[in-house]
C-alpha cells in the first residue's frame, strides 16, 4: 500500500511541475492535481493523515524545497561596525537550521556599505568577509534547508544616524519622518548602472560563499520599490515614466544577477502587491510586474506589501482587511489568487499566517506555493518542525505594541528584532518582555555602533 501511495504522489508532483511549464491556463491543472493528491493522502485508508505543508516543491531551476514552509526575511541587525557578518549570525541560523523550514531567507544584505537601512546591517561589496559568510551559509544549511541571501539597497529609507547621503530615483523624502530620514538626492544614470553591477557582484559573492541563491528585495519601500512607485520615481528618462520605465531597474538587476550566479543558483524576487498609498505602486501595477517576472529567469516570487510610510509588512495593514482575508489569515493571499493563473513561477506569500489550518487552506487553494513565516519564527524558532510533526497547530505570536498607532509597526518590529539578537547570543527568546524594555535594549545595543559611524564620519 505504501508503494501505491508513493507512485501516486510522485506522479502528481511530476504532473504539477509539467503544468508549471505550460504557461497560461496551467494554474487550474496545478490546483486540480494538488487537490487530487491531498484527497488521496488524507481521505484514503491507504495514506492516513498528512498535510500539504509537508509536500516538497521543485523550483524552475531544479532546486527542491523539502516542504512548503519558509523562514521569511527578517533584518537580524547583527553585523559589526564594519557591516560584516559575525558569530551571532552563525548562532542564530544554527537555531533556525534545526527548526524544520524547507527554505531560509536571510535578512537584508546590503550591496553598498555606504547605504545601510539600519544599524547592524551586513553589506557585501566583495569577498573580504568570505570566511564568515561561508560559516553563516553552512550554519543555515546544516539542517537541509535551501538558503537564500536577501540582497537590498535602502534608497531613501536610511536612518539619519546611519548614512549622511541617501540616494533615490528622485529627491522625494519619506513623509511624516522629519529628523528620522534625510531627503535623498537623485541618482544619475551612471550611478544606476553601477548599482545593478553591485547587486550582481553581491550575488556572486553570496553564492560563492555557499548560499543556494539570492532574493532580490523589490518591496517595502526600499530602492527598487522606490523605482517602481510613481510617487517616488518622478524621473523622465529611461528609468522612469510609465511602468515599463519604472520596472526597468528591477528587470536589469534580475538579468545581471542571473548572469552572475549561473543557472544552478536560485534567483527569487520579493515584490509588493501594493504600496497601500494613493497614487503609488498599486495592485494593477503589481499584476503587470509579476507577469514581467514570469518571463524572466526567476525561480520564486514572494508577495508582500507596504512601505515605511504604510506599514502593512510590519503587521499593521494601512487599509482595512476584508473579513474573508482575515479568515484566511494572510494579508496578501487575495493578490496571489488574482495573479496565479498562467504563471510559470511559484508564489510565496508572507504575512499574517498563524495556524496550520490557514496555511493548508492557502496551499489547497492553488494560489500559494510556499508559506512565509516571519515573526512566529522569531518567537518560536522550531515552530515549522512542530507544525510538520503535528505537535503544534498555531503560533502563539501576538502584536507587541504600545497603543500609539503611528509607532506601533516599528515598536513591534523592534520587539521581534531583539528576540533575534537574543538567539544570536545563544539565548532563548523572551516572550514576556515589555515593548518599552525592548526599545531601551535596542537603543543601548546600537549606541556604540552609531557612535563609531558618527565619529568615523558618515558616508
Amino acid at each position: 500500500m505504501a508503494g501505491i501511495r508513493r507512485v501516486f504522489t510522485n506522479a502528481a508532483k511530476k504532473t504539477t511541475q509539467f503544468a508549471l511549464t505550460l504557461g497560461p491556463g496551467s494554474a487550474s491543472l496545478v490546483k486540480t492535481t494538488g487537490h487530487l493528491r491531498r484527497m488521496f493522502m488524507e481521505g484514503s485508508a491507504l495514506g492516513g493523515v498528512t498535510t500539504p505543508l509537508a509536500e516538497s516543491l521543485v523550483l524552475p531551476n531544479g532546486t527542491v524545497l523539502s516542504n512548503r514552509l519558509a523562514k521569511a526575511a527578517m533584518s537580524e541587525c547583527l553585523g559589526d561596525a564594519r557591516s560584516a557578518p559575525t558569530e551571532r549570525h552563525v548562532a542564530l541560523y544554527e537555531r533556525w537550521a534545526s527548526g524544520g523550514a524547507g527554505l531560509l531567507i536571510t535578512g537584508n544584505v546590503m550591496v553598498d556599505r555606504r547605504a545601510l537601512g539600519e544599524a547592524g546591517n551586513v553589506a557585501v561589496e566583495d569577498d573580504r568577509d568570505l570566511p564568515m559568510l561561508s560559516r553563516w551559509a553552512a550554519a543555515a544549511k546544516a539542517g537541509g534547508a535551501v538558503t537564500l541571501a536577501q540582497l537590498n539597497h535602502p534608497g531613501r529609507q536610511v536612518l539619519a544616524g546611519v548614512s549622511a547621503r541617501p540616494v533615490a530615483p528622485s529627491a522625494v523624502g519619506v513623509r511624516g519622518a522629519a529628523g528620522i530620514f534625510r531627503t535623498p538626492r537623485e541618482l544619475t544614470g551612471a550611478e544606476i548602472e553601477a548599482l545593478i553591477a553591485r547587486f550582481a557582484a553581491a550575488a556572486a559573492v553570496m553564492v560563492g560563499a555557499g548560499f543556494d541563491g539570492v532574493e532580490i528585495h523589490a518591496a517595502h519601500g526600499y530602492l527598487i520599490s522606490q523605482f517602481l512607485s510613481p510617487l517616488t520615481n518622478l524621473r523622465t528618462d529611461a528609468w522612469g515614466g510609465d511602468l515599463a520605465g519604472r520596472s526597468r531597474l528591477l528587470l536589469e538587476v534580475v538579468r545581471a544577477v542571473r548572469f552572475a550566479v549561473g543557472s544552478d543558483a536560485v534567483v527569487a524576487v520579493k515584490l509588493n502587491s501594493a504600496d497601500f498609498q494613493r497614487g503609488g505602486f498599486d495592485r494593477h501595477d503589481a499584476v503587470e510586474v509579476v507577469g514581467m517576472l514570469n518571463n524572466e529567469p526567476v525561480d520564486l516570487v514572494e508577495i508582500s506589501g507596504g512601505t515605511y510610510e504604510s506599514t502593512a509588512f510590519m503587521g499593521v495593514p494601512a487599509q482595512p482587511v476584508k473579513a474573508s482575508t482575515r479568515a484566511r489569515e494572510a494579508y496578501f493571499v487575495d493578490f496571489a489568487e488574482e495573479v496565479r493563473d498562467g504563471l510559470r513561477v511559484p508564489l510565496m506569500v508572507s504575512g499574517g499566517f498563524r495556524t496550520v489550518a490557514g496555511m493548508a487552506a492557502a496551499l489547497d487553494s492553488g494560489a500559494v506555493d510556499v508559506i512565509g513565516l516571519g515573526r512566529p519564527l522569531a518567537l518560536e524558532p522550531d515552530l515549522a518542525r512542530r507544525f510538520l510533526d503535528g505537535t503544534a497547530a498555531a503560533s502563539t505570536v501576538r502584536p507587541r505594541q504600545l497603543g500609539w498607532r503611528r509607532f506601533d509597526g516599528m515598536t513591534d518590529l523592534i520587539w521581534h528584532t531583539t528576540q533575534l539578537q537574543r538567539m544570536g547570543r545563544r539565548r532563548d527568546p523572551k516572550p514576556g518582555r515589555h515593548p518599552l524594555l525592548t526599545l531601551a535594549e535596542y537603543s543601548w545595543h546600537y549606541a556604540p555602533y552609531l557612535a563609531h559611524r558618527i565619529t568615523g564620519g558618515l558616508r
